[in-house]
């Protein structure tokens, strides 16, 4: 693992600049998919899209079953269906993007804790800018955002935060399989949810409402997101400490924001700007 604090390599910064892109222009992606499927029939379809066929051509990393567990149902679970509620109608994609980031601090928080990490006096500087940001966010709502909606994406990050250090554990193994194992023990539950909470005939209705546009939508998810964007941040945070890593995350809401606005005209007003 790289020496606390110092930079990552230049090919490292282009492979988490590249994750966060896909990360924060999927908002509005989400927001599609939305339209036509219950939240957590997306998150069961994302999730279950991860898993097959993929499973069946990578083997399981070497790594515990206890670890593939917790990771699965932490981002399959507690970040996503929560995250995917939440945008159905309780917060905006912008601010989703933006609130969510929560899990910097998190990560960082938890990673000092268990692992000693110390933090650079640059990092504290960029940590409390951002710190300001969300409190702009905490005093103003718009009226597409509620403080449960607001509540849901904070325990979703929290949940995403303790992923983070999960996955950290899994050194030295192909983090695409990781990703696509894990992902077995986000879909029985999230099945069950749906089920519980949505109700089959909200599901059937989803499912014949949805177009070619929805399926993209829901392949992105498992593909762009959850196979590339988790993998490779999962390949990051292995060989770097979080406090280096999980930072590139605050870029997240620039494209969350600005594709929310020009794609759904998502309104911008002077102190989201500030915020972000």
């Amino acid at each position: 693992m790289s020496a606390q604090g110092a930079a990552l390599p230049w090919r490292h910064l282009v492979l988490g600049i590249a994750v966060v892109v896909v990360w924060g222009t999927n908002f509005v992606v989400i927001k599609e998919a939305l339209a036509h499927l219950p939240a957590l029939t997306l998150a069961a379809l994302r999730f279950a899209a991860a898993v097959c066929p993929a499973i069946l051509f990578l083997p399981k990393p070497k790594v515990s079953w206890r670890n593939l567990a917790a990771y699965g149902l932490l981002i399959g679970v507690g970040q996503f269906a929560l995250l995917f509620l939440a945008m159905r109608s309780q917060i905006t994609p912008g601010l989703a993007s933006l609130v969510i980031q929560m899990q910097v601090f998190f990560t960082i928080g938890i990673a000092m804790r268990l692992h000693r990490e110390r933090l650079q006096p640059y990092q504290w500087l960029a940590l409390s800018l951002a710190v300001a940001g969300l409190l702009v966010v905490a005093v103003h709502t718009d009226g597409g955002t509620t403080v449960l909606g607001l509540g849901m994406i904070l325990v979703a990050a929290l949940a995403w935060a303790l992923a983070n250090i999960v996955g950290r554990r899994a050194v030295g193994v192909s983090m695409l399989a990781y990703m696509v194992w894990s992902s077995v023990f986000a879909v029985p539950p999230l099945m069950l949810l749906t089920l519980w909470f949505d109700g089959w005939p909200a599901i059937e209705a989803g499912l014949r409402a949805a177009t070619l546009g929805t399926w993209a939508a829901v392949l992105w998810q498992a593909l762009g997101n959850t196979m590339f964007g988790y993998g490779a941040w999962g390949w990051l945070l292995a060989r770097h400490p979080a406090a280096t890593v999980v930072p590139l995350a605050l870029l997240v809401p620039v494209f969350g924001m600005s594709s929310a606005a020009l794609l759904l005209g998502e309104p911008m007003p002077a102190w989201k700007f500030i915020a972000a």
